[in-house]
C-alpha cells in the first residue's frame, strides 16, 4: 500500500500518548508499505522533521504559526475570544491551514495513494475530501469537553466549555460521518460514535505497548524511588486537572494513614501551580529523558483522571513495567481491565486513597496484581498485534 499520513505534528520528541500511539503504528506500517507523512513544522522541535525518515519514505513540513499554549499570554487569550465567535471549536480552528490543504490536494493528485489517514480530528480541516480518508480518532473529543463542563471551577468556565462541547460535538459528528471509515482506540469509543453520531463504519484498534522496552532489566537505567508515581504530559488539561484533584483531595488522606508516602509527578511542561506542588513528599520532575526508571522505582502508578477519552497508554506502560495501577473509572476507560485483579479502581477521594494505601501496605498484593496485568498486556497488546489490525482496516 501507499499511504499518506496527515497529522498536525511530527513524532519527535515523543512526549505525549497520542504521539506514542501514532509512532509505534506508523513505524511498523513503514516496514511493509510506502508511507508519506505531512505535518506542521514546529521551529521549537526541529528534531521532528529530522527524524521523520524513521517512519516514512517522504515527509513534508508545512510552516504554521504554532498555537500559543501559555494561559496568560495575549495570543492564548485571543484564541479563546476567537473560539467564542467562530462556529468551529477552538481546538480545531487553531490548526486550520490553507497551505497544508493545498499541499495535500497536490499530493493526492500526483501520488495515487491507496489510503489517506487523518490522524486526530484536529487534522480534519486540512483534508480536502474526508470521504477519501480514514479518520483515526484517539478520543471522542466532545466527551472530553463535556467532562470539562462537569468539573469547571466557575460559571464563566462552565459556559465557555459548554459552548466548545456543543461545537465540538457538531463538528466531530459531521467529520465522522463524512470519513470513509473511522478507527477508534476502544470498543467504548466506537460504540459512542455509533450511538451519538450515527457513524456506520467505525471499528476499534486497541492501544499497544512496547513490552521489551518497559520490561524491568538489571542492565537498564537505575530505578528512581517513590511510593506513588504519575506519568503523563502535564500540558494536557485532563492530566493537570487530575493531578490537582489528587494532590488537593486524595493525597492528604493517604498521608494521614501513611505519613511517609512519597509521590513523583513525571511529565512535560507542568503548569506553574503544579510545579509549585514540590515539597518534602511530592516531587515534580518536568520533562525527563526516560520515564522507565520512575516506573521501575515506584510501588504504585496512579491515573487520577476525571476528564478524558480514548485509552490510557500510561496504564499499559505501567503494567508492562510490572507496576500495579490505581485509576479512576474514567482513567481506565476503554481498557480490558478487571478491578481487584489486574487494576484497582477508585472514583472518589476516599476510595482512591484507600486503594493506594491497601497496595502500599501489602507488597504481596502489589506483586500479584502486577503479574496478572503483565500477563494480559503480553498476550493481547503488543504493538505488532495492534498494528496488524490497523493495517487490515486500511486495506
Amino acid at each position: 500500500m501507499k499511504i499518506l499520513w496527515v497529522k498536525t505534528d511530527f513524532l519527535h520528541p515523543t512526549t505525549r500518548g497520542g504521539q506514542i500511539r501514532t509512532l509505534e503504528t506508523v513505524k511498523r506500517l513503514h516496514q511493509k508499505h510506502v508511507v508519506h507523512y505531512i505535518a506542521f513544522d514546529d521551529l521549537e522541535a526541529p528534531e521532528g522533521p529530522r527524524r521523520a525518515g524513521e517512519y516514512s519514505a517522504k515527509h513534508w513540513a508545512i510552516p504554521h504559526s504554532t498555537p500559543e499554549k501559555k494561559l496568560t499570554s495575549p495570543a492564548f487569550v485571543a484564541q479563546l475570544i476567537a473560539g467564542a465567535i467562530s462556529p468551529l471549536p477552538v481546538a480545531i480552528n487553531r490548526w486550520r491551514s490553507v497551505a497544508m490543504k493545498r499541499e495535500i490536494e497536490r499530493l493526492e493528485r500526483t501520488e495515487s495513494y491507496d489510503a489517506v489517514v487523518c490522524d486526530f480530528l484536529s487534522a480534519a480541516p486540512n483534508i480536502p475530501d474526508l470521504s477519501h480518508a480514514v479518520l483515526f480518532q484517539h478520543n471522542v473529543e466532545a466527551m472530553i469537553w463535556q467532562r470539562h463542563v462537569d468539573h469547571a471551577g466557575n460559571v464563566a468556565k462552565k459556559l465557555y466549555f459548554q459552548l466548545q462541547a456543543q461545537r465540538m460535538a457538531q463538528y466531530e459528528g459531521e467529520s465522522c460521518r463524512k470519513a470513509k471509515r473511522v478507527i477508534a482506540v476502544s470498543d467504548a469509543d466506537a460504540a459512542t460514535m455509533r450511538s451519538q453520531y450515527n457513524v456506520a463504519d467505525v471499528s476499534s484498534v486497541p492501544t499497544g505497548v512496547d513490552l521489551e522496552y518497559f520490561k524491568r532489566a538489571s542492565a537498564g537505567p537505575a530505578p528512581v524511588k517513590s511510593d506513588l508515581v504519575f506519568v503523563g504530559s502535564m500540558d494536557w488539561m485532563p492530566n493537570s486537572e487530575g493531578i490537582r484533584w489528587f494532590v488537593r483531595e486524595v493525597f492528604p488522606l493517604i498521608v494521614k494513614k501513611r505519613p511517609e508516602t512519597t509521590f513523583k509527578i513525571v511529565g512535560r511542561k507542568p503548569p506553574p501551580d503544579i510545579d509549585a506542588m514540590t515539597n518534602e513528599r511530592i516531587k515534580v520532575t518536568g520533562t525527563v529523558p526516560d520515564v522507565r526508571p520512575y516506573l521501575w522505582g515506584s510501588k504504585v502508578s496512579i491515573v487520577p483522571l476525571r476528564v478524558g477519552g480514548g485509552t490510557r497508554l500510561k496504564i499499559y506502560e505501567a503494567m508492562a513495567a510490572s507496576v500495579p495501577v490505581v485509576s479512576t473509572t474514567i482513567g481506565a476507560e476503554g481498557l480490558e481491565i478487571e478491578d481487584g485483579r489486574n487494576i484497582a479502581i477508585g472514583d472518589d477521594a476516599e476510595a482512591f486513597a484507600s486503594r493506594c494505601v491497601e497496595l502500599l501496605n501489602d507488597s504481596c498484593a502489589c506483586q500479584r496484581m502486577a503479574a496478572r496485568a503483565l500477563e494480559i498486556v503480553s498476550e493481547r497488546y503488543s504493538w505488532e498485534v495492534v498494528t496488524a489490525k490497523f493495517e487490515r482496516l486500511l486495506g
